[in-house]
């Protein structure tokens, strides 16, 4: 191996060898834990030390890096003491998800560390963020994110460098190429013959490196930071490399054949680099001997003091608060003037006002910079905003949400348009794993909201009419907003934008051009989590939301007899459980409506939580009324049929005869 130390002095050298020996020495200490059954599991990066190190010492201090789970080099070149991550990875209160995640499934804004979640590929578009995040806020910064050569093969990977090469962000990949995905050769991964050569497609520059080697992995990210700080653009850098451990070291090795291991123990990069300074007379064999005895002691110091730190406490009500950024919202009232406008136009004012109030609120989504996105809602935001803000993006779904988590880490606001609420499921593992979690995990907010243009009536069939949200109730962590009128579409709107926590806002497209009615002018928000009483009455209620509130009240203007309460829940998480119960009390019978299929729809939930807690109130079994539990059909007449208002009537009849 070959080593240049170009005009790096032999103190600087010497500092990279002790950088380089702790974190070795500290896995070598977790191993013998290990077998002694003192903690249950490790990954190990033994062997793949020096690209950790190397990378993170090129970097500044105050800049992002997003590494994965063999990257401990990382965390201990940014100084994080070996007591605090001790108590990450035995699950103790002081680590930083206090005992919630293990490993490195953490971030730390303290130490500029942002940890992945499990399926690795998705922290790339995080990196993208808050490196789009520095280049708006006219930063000269770079971001480093890390990814093994198994997650190349994620689509998440491709939409990550995708749109940094698209949006000339400051960011460089990093993949440590170790030849296998857990126990998979990379010759059933993939085909090319270099991974870096992967950085043609894209039109970025890519170079491929000698992972074990630290001096070359240190000079070429330096190099290529200093570089994108002043010219920012992304770059693919391969680290070839090898991982002297199973995955896992209950996952063995026995899946890698002999004179790989015998053939990477010669270009192991710890002793390489030590006998190199031996050679240049920086280190002796009894100064190594020294340094290696000074460290272990540090060692086996923290490792005895983080055993002895305080398990979690078990407190629910802690645990269920902890899964959102504590936030008290403050109602703005709206003034007195309003004007006529359509429900899509208070989408338009609430985006437009927001945009004002927050220089740092980011919009993306796809063709909404100049062509004002495919409903128009924001026609006109590029000459008032720039596309800096109004952003355009790739058809990536699942990278543009990860973008705006990476926006919102680094200082942002963002709002992501869907352009149809059912292209979401590309971005589902975002929403649900990584926008849902980061609170609960290690006290991040995720200042997103997601756009969802849904619903059905306009015979737009299977993939554009969908109502889906009751895939996201019963994640924690989110937000869910349903407005069913325009004033209540640009206050619930501008109430999530001035929420720090993920929230999905579901407008309704059939709503967009169809109904009109005054909205306030000014700037002014809706209580989340309050529903509110349209009609009252004393047979029996009607719990809803979105359009199916316009279906109850045409029923109850065409039957002017029915004796009906009607709730628009306006917000399905937190939903408004004392005015519920309170119509439960009142009226005795209650049918629950919904636009999406019966089964398993928001309205279940409803109904069981009434059945629960407000039994003796009830005079009749609870009743759903909800669309067909089929896809939904193009053809109108069938698509009239599949919806929950076909079968309104009947269901109220049903109710009322029990």
């Amino acid at each position: 191996m070959h080593f240049n130390r170009r005009d790096k002095d032999d103190k600087f050298l010497l500092n990279l060898y002790k950088r380089l020996l702790y974190p070795r020495m500290v896995e070598e200490k977790m191993l013998k834990l290990l077998r002694q059954g003192r903690i249950g599991k490790w990954f190990s990066g033994i062997g793949q030390e020096a690209i950790a190190v190397g990378s993170t010492l090129a970097m500044q201090s105050d800049e992002y890096i997003l590494p994965m789970h063999r990257n401990l080099g990382v965390f201990t070149s940014r100084d994080i003491p070996l007591k605090k991550l001790m108590a990450q990875w035995q699950g103790k209160v002081t680590g930083f998800t206090k005992g919630r995640d293990r490993s490195f499934h953490f971030g730390t804004q303290d130490y500029k560390i942002i940890g992945m979640i499990s399926h690795l590929g998705p922290q790339m578009a995080l990196a993208d963020g808050i490196a789009l995040a520095d280049v708006l806020a006219n930063k000269q910064k770079a971001t480093i994110v890390y990814t093994g050569e198994g997650a190349t093969s994620e689509g998440d990977f491709h939409e990550g460098i995708n749109v940094a090469a698209v949006w000339n962000l400051p960011v460089i990949f990093l993949i440590e190429n170790n030849g296998y995905g857990l126990s998979t050769p990379k010759s059933e991964q993939f085909r090319c013959k270099n991974l870096v050569d992967k950085a043609i497609g894209y039109g970025i520059e890519g170079i491929q490196i000698d992972g074990n080697n630290i001096l070359e992995v240190y000079e070429t990210i330096n190099q290529l930071a200093n570089e994108i700080r002043k010219d920012p653009r992304p770059v693919l850098v391969e680290c070839m490399t090898f991982r002297m451990r199973g995955h896992e070291e209950a996952s063995g090795t026995k899946y890698v054949p002999q004179e790989l291991f015998d053939e990477w123990e010669k270009k192991d990069p710890l002793s390489n680099y030590e006998n190199y300074l031996i050679e240049q007379g920086i280190l002796t064999t009894d100064s190594v001997i020294d340094i290696k005895i000074q460290i272990k002691q540090g060692i086996e110091l923290e490792v005895e003091e983080a055993f002895n730190e305080p398990e979690p406490e078990v407190d629910s009500r802690q645990e269920e608060s902890d899964m959102y950024f504590p936030y008290e919202q403050k109602v703005v009232d709206p003034g007195q003037s309003s004007t006529e406008k359509r429900y899509l136009d208070a989408i338009t004012d609430g985006l437009d006002l927001a945009m004002q109030k927050y220089p740092n609120l980011v919009l993306m989504g796809q063709d909404i910079a100049d062509y004002g996105g495919a409903f128009k809602i924001t026609d006109g935001f590029t000459a008032k905003y720039g596309k800096d803000r109004v952003r355009n993006t790739p058809i990536c779904e699942s990278a543009i949400v990860g973008a705006g988590l990476g926006l919102s880490i680094n200082g942002f606001k963002a709002v992501v348009e869907m352009q149809f609420a059912d292209f979401v499921t590309v971005g589902f593992n975002q929403i649900v794993n990584n926008l849902a979690k980061t609170h609960y995990r290690w006290g991040e907010k995720a200042d997103v909201v997601v756009r969802m243009p849904t619903g059905a009536g306009s015979g737009a069939g299977p993939f554009h009419s969908q109502s889906n949200e009751a895939w996201f109730t019963k994640t924690p962590g989110l937000k869910i907003v349903y407005p069913a009128f325009p004033e209540d579409a640009k206050g619930l709107l501008l109430a999530a934008i001035e929420d720090p926590n993920p929230v999905l806002y579901f407008e309704h497209k059939y709503l967009y051009r169809s109904l009109t009615a005054p909205i306030p002018d000014g700037y002014y928000t809706t209580e989340v989590g309050k529903a509110v009483t349209l009609a009252k009455g004393n047979k029996f209620s009607i719990i809803t939301y979105g359009l199916g509130v316009h279906w109850a009240l045409d029923y109850l203007k065409n039957n002017p007899e029915t004796d009906a309460s009607l709730i628009d829940l306006r917000t399905l998480q937190p939903w408004d459980k004392e005015t519920v119960k309170e119509t439960v009390k009142s009226t005795g019978r209650v049918l629950i409506l919904h636009e999406d299929t019966l089964t398993n729809g928001f309205g279940a939930e409803i109904s069981a939580w009434i059945g629960e807690h407000c039994f003796q109130h009830l005079d009749a079994p609870v009743m759903r009324c909800g669309s067909l539990d089929t896809a939904i059909p193009m053809n109108k007449a069938l698509e009239d049929d599949f919806l929950a208002k076909a079968r309104l009537a009947e269901t109220i009849e049903k109710l009322l005869k029990y």
